[in-house]
């Protein structure tokens, strides 16, 4: 089931018209930071279900928001002293010997369970910021 929104562009050249670029853009910036937050909590509770030693639930990281072309966007990564970056690929999409690991498919499954609670996050800080 797709769904198309129509005068989404004319409503956002509206709303930066009367409040300005500098704060459309605070506004995006906070709506995706706490985007961001229901994502890496629901991210968290999915990696505790092949938790270890807890290296990559504590490396998770959130960047910045940043332009990536004309989309202002933000990133969310593994950095840390473990550097377990090299394994989180591993432990999604498995390997040739195993196949199946007990963590395939958790990032996935965290995107697709904090679908709704990112967008009313995001609807939320936007409808604060106006």
């Amino acid at each position: 089931m797709s769904v198309t929104i129509r005068g989404n562009k004319e409503l956002m050249a509206e709303l930066e018209r009367r409040l300005g670029r500098a704060a459309m853009q605070r506004i995006s910036d906070r709506a995706l930071q706490r985007g961001a937050e229901v994502f890496v909590n629901e991210l968290k509770r999915q990696f505790e279900t092949f938790r270890d030693t807890g290296e990559s639930i504590k490396e998770i990281t959130v960047s910045e928001p940043m332009w990536i072309g004309k989309v202002r966007t933000i990133k969310v990564y593994w950095k840390g002293p473990k550097d377990r970056y090299r394994i989180i690929h591993l432990n999604e999409w498995g390997t040739v010997t195993n196949p199946n690991p007990r963590g395939k498919g958790a990032i996935a499954r965290a995107m697709r369970n904090c679908e709704r609670a990112y967008r009313e996050a995001i609807r939320q800080a936007i409808r604060e910021g106006l």
